[in-house]
């Protein structure tokens, strides 16, 4: 395992996520990195609008400030593209993700970042795993 390096933690609009951030706080301790999170939503989508994804953002804005993370939340139409270009301007060496559900249509997201960021750490972290 690379021992240094800066940590992303990629999260959706879901207090779930906090076990992610909790993650990558152990992390940033054993490797004394920079910790980052990230939430990206899709142009247009209103997710402030909506009581439930707006209150998880608070909700993880404030886990994030907890362990000393900044917290983005950027707009794109490419997800993983926001992502990638994310990973490569702060100097990311290791990514944490959640386990995509099983029937989620959408776990090519993992893979493409892999395929786009080889030389990166990838850690996902089971959706059972307790915050």
């Amino acid at each position: 395992m690379n021992n240094t390096g800066n940590i992303m933690v990629c999260v959706t609009q879901q207090k779930t996520c906090g076990r992610l951030i909790k993650r990558g706080a152990i992390l940033k301790e054993k490797i004394n990195g920079e910790l980052f999170v990230i939430h990206v939503a899709r142009d247009g989508v209103n997710f402030l609008g909506n009581h439930k994804e707006a209150e998880a953002l608070e909700y993880l804005f404030d886990k994030s400030k907890e362990v000393g993370a900044d917290m983005t939340v950027l707009r794109s139409k490419d997800v993983s593209g926001a992502i990638i270009d994310f990973a490569k301007d702060k100097k990311i060496d290791h990514i944490i993700l959640g386990e995509p559900p099983k029937d989620c249509k959408d776990a090519g997201i993992i893979y493409e970042l892999k395929s786009k960021l080889p030389d990166r750490k990838f850690y996902i972290i089971p959706s059972e795993e307790l915050e």
